[in-house]
């Protein structure tokens, strides 16, 4: 019983993670930094905190079977970061962040060294 319950809990937290972000706003956008993971005015590092650290930590260091962020550039390329982004891997689903921001985020995991 225990087991079914802890399994829900960790479907449920799981799930409500990965629906973070999509909130749009009217503030104008700032202009893209020079390689500080912000692409097209999209802040990767917000991106991540609000889709990656319900999973993978808050400072990214891999939480349970979730691996650790913080240097996932010296283990993948940006290219590949941005295929695990668009295809999943593991427990991590496909596409749970898209476009730009995508972008944003796969070249700012990938300075992360």
């Amino acid at each position: 019983m225990k087991k079914q319950l802890m399994a829900t809990l960790f479907g449920a937290t799981l799930l409500l993670g990965a629906c973070g972000g999509g909130e749009e706003t009217t503030e104008p956008s700032a202009p893209p930094a020079e390689s500080g993971g912000e692409t097209a005015g999209v802040d990767a590092e917000q991106v991540v905190q609000q889709n990656c650290i319900s999973c993978h930590g808050e400072n990214l260091e891999g939480a349970g079977n979730f691996p650790a962020l913080n240097d996932v550039g010296s283990r993948l390329s940006q290219e590949e970061i941005r295929a695990v982004i668009d295809n999943g891997k593991g427990a991590m689903p496909a596409d749970i962040i898209e476009g730009e921001e995508a972008d944003a985020v796969a070249e700012y995991l990938a300075n992360m060294q």
